[in-house]
């Protein structure tokens, strides 16, 4: 076979059909597999030895999500991009998490299609960008919430923490905030319980990296 060989998991009929007209006088890809469902999804593989596999997600029997993952557990090097309708969150992560290397929506142009399969047969991961700008945006999200975590730091324990974080030693803390040696180390004890490290360091370190304050 010459080309990126494609194996197709879709029930339309006609879309796998119209996507293996669109390859046939091609080059530089070929229909190795074209198959209406998940249900014997391994065997499937396994027979048409594909570079890269399509898949839809709505699909009866076993789903392409699932179907994903069944791939992944046995096939690391298969690319699998998702071809499908759905852009809602659910369906996005949920392929993303499985282990798809890229997502297309239907309603983008046929060449597109076939880029985001050269793409992801070099590595790449290859989304429409409606679908890259929500994963864009979870990540920021995620990040947001992490810095916005609550440690429930009493304003005494953030000031005492702020100043081990610009390089104060308790001696120096003590001596800044009026306050007992002993003190310090009581408000240390705390901020180790409460951040869940134990050591300077892991404060530290924490605090910056977690932009605690």
């Amino acid at each position: 076979m010459n080309g990126i060989k494609i194996a197709i998991f879709d029930d339309n009929d006609a879309l796998r059909d119209s996507i293996s007209m669109l390859v046939k006088d091609t080059k530089d890809y070929t229909i190795c597999g074209s198959y209406s469902n998940c249900n014997n999804i391994i065997n499937n593989i396994i027979a048409s030895k594909p570079d890269v596999v399509i898949m839809d997600i709505d699909m009866p029997g076993i789903d392409g999500i699932e179907a994903v993952k069944l791939i992944r557990r046995q096939f690391e090097n298969i690319q699998i991009l998702m071809f499908t309708v759905f852009d809602n969150d659910e369906k996005v992560f949920g392929a993303i998490k499985a282990g798809a290397n890229g997502y297309i929506l239907k309603s983008a142009a046929p060449q597109n299609l076939f880029n985001a399969i050269s793409e992801a047969n070099i590595g790449g991961a290859p989304m429409t960008p409606g679908i890259a700008r929500k994963v864009l945006q979870h990540l920021q999200n995620q990040e947001a919430e992490a810095a916005k975590e609550d440690y429930h730091l009493s304003s005494r324990e953030k000031e005492v923490l702020s100043l081990l974080v610009n390089g104060l030693s308790y001696k120096m803390i003590a001596g800044k905030l009026k306050i007992s040696y002993d003190t310090v180390r009581a408000h240390m004890k705390k901020i180790y319980e409460k951040l869940h490290v134990t050591s300077m360091t892991e404060a530290v370190a924490k605090t910056i990296n977690k932009r605690i304050l």
